[in-house]
């Protein structure tokens, strides 16, 4: 008997087979870390134990979708309900029955799109339930565990998963990080929603870029502002990172702005400490 083993660090769901893999090249990458008790599996039956589901609704027409007690990094995803099907964003390391009716209650999943791959997750096991489709950047084909044909590659820096949404390759974190435009998000002024493709961190006025989270590894300053500039160029008032409470509430353009200035001034030497 096979099953798709999820990895207990990251929480991403890797290909059916009989036994755990050896390895997970998600976690061994410098990205994201091997904890010191050394590489562990669960298979979905152990996962769905124990745990419930975790729906708030963050604003009209966006449901974060957790589970209590949380799994693997503490992610949650965000359902964004539209007229032309609604989309997933990020993904949970499983999905339980409990989980699967209530997103069945809010109108089912079209499409599914992830921030980077550290947040990919369960994402075959909610397409298939939902006969949704997963849309992955090819850049970062190499770091998909589980393959399906519900799963399809884009080339393209943006492209339209449902309308009037955009989803948009930024690169940085992962060459494919993206990030999901809602402009009808935070009442019609805007919302982008980034997982940790940019980190909001604790006072919630500012956000980073990072190659590396949980190993502190910057990125370089071009990358940056090149990051920076992409997601300026979108209109929004609202940003949401990857986990709950994570979320500048007001102003997060000119956030994500002046969050660059300040990442950069360090980088060329500047010792203010504003």
């Amino acid at each position: 008997m096979t099953t798709p083993w999820v990895c207990a660090t990251c929480g991403v769901q890797h290909a059916e087979s009989a036994q755990p893999p050896p390895s997970c090249p998600i976690c061994e990458d410098e990205r994201q870390y091997v904890g010191h008790g050394g590489q562990r599996w669960l298979s979905p039956a152990e996962l769905a134990v124990g745990h419930e589901p975790d729906l708030r609704e963050e604003e009209a027409g966006l449901v974060g979708i957790g589970l209590r007690p949380s799994l693997a990094i503490g992610q949650r995803a965000l359902l964004v309900q539209t007229a032309g099907g609604n989309v997933l964003w990020d993904c949970l390391p499983v999905m339980t029955e409990q989980v699967g009716s209530r997103i069945e209650e809010l109108g089912g999943i079209r499409v599914i799109c992830c921030s980077h791959p550290h947040f990919y997750g369960a994402c075959v096991d909610f397409a298939e339930a939902f006969d949704a489709t997963v849309l992955l950047p090819a850049a970062d084909r190499s770091w998909v565990m589980r393959t399906s044909p519900h799963v399809e590659f884009f080339t393209d820096d943006a492209l339209e998963p449902v309308p009037g949404l955009t989803l948009a390759r930024v690169g940085g974190h992962f060459d494919g990080a993206a990030v999901l435009h809602w402009p009808a998000g935070a009442g019609g002024r805007g919302a982008l929603l980034t997982g940790d493709t940019v980190m909001v961190v604790a006072d919630r006025r500012y956000v980073s870029f990072m190659w590396s989270y949980p190993n502190l590894i910057p990125l370089p300053a071009e990358v940056v502002r090149n990051v920076a500039d992409r997601l300026i160029a979108f209109g929004f008032d609202r940003l949401y990172g990857g986990w709950w409470d994570r979320v500048v509430i007001h102003d997060a353009r000119e956030a994500v702005r002046r969050s660059a200035d300040r990442y950069l001034a360090r980088l060329g030497g500047a010792t203010s400490t504003r």
